[in-house]
């Protein structure tokens, strides 16, 4: 599996990911206070270098998918077909994070049938042993 490589602005990202909490980095100015993924130095609303990290309900819906044929890398072969899925969340719609729908943190990326997968279906945020956001069905 791949793992993410993380730098000093995504870096808290991750470690809340790692405690199993969905966070967006989001502008603390006062008059803004815009989400803002993917992490960075500065607000692209406003210029303000202040941000802080605000947890998300963790649920979302899918705005985009796809199914790789063949896999685009070599070493998730054996789970084709699998499914890459673009999630808007609810709460921060401007807010796209890319990820798995599965049927449990750890399962297979081909435990979802694709056949489930439509735009707009209702997804909440799991994560993997390691730390790693996935998606759920909220309609089993």
């Amino acid at each position: 599996m791949l793992r993410p490589v993380t730098d000093d602005d995504g870096a808290p990202f991750w470690k809340y990911a790692a405690s199993g909490e969905l966070r967006v980095q989001t502008c603390a100015a006062p008059a803004c206070g815009e989400p803002r993924f993917p992490p960075r130095p500065c607000c692209p609303h406003c210029g303000s270098f202040d941000s802080e990290w605000r947890p998300t309900s963790g649920r979302g819906r899918i705005w985009s998918f796809v199914l790789p044929h063949p896999p685009l890398l070599p070493g998730y072969a054996e789970q084709a077909p699998y499914n890459a899925v673009v999630v808007e969340l609810l709460d921060a719609p401007r807010i796209r994070l890319v990820g798995n729908v599965v049927t449990a943190p750890d399962a297979p990326l081909n435990s979802v049938d694709p056949a489930r997968l439509r735009i707009g279906a209702g997804v909440r945020v799991v994560f993997t042993r390691d730390g790693l956001p996935r998606w759920r069905l909220e309609r089993a």
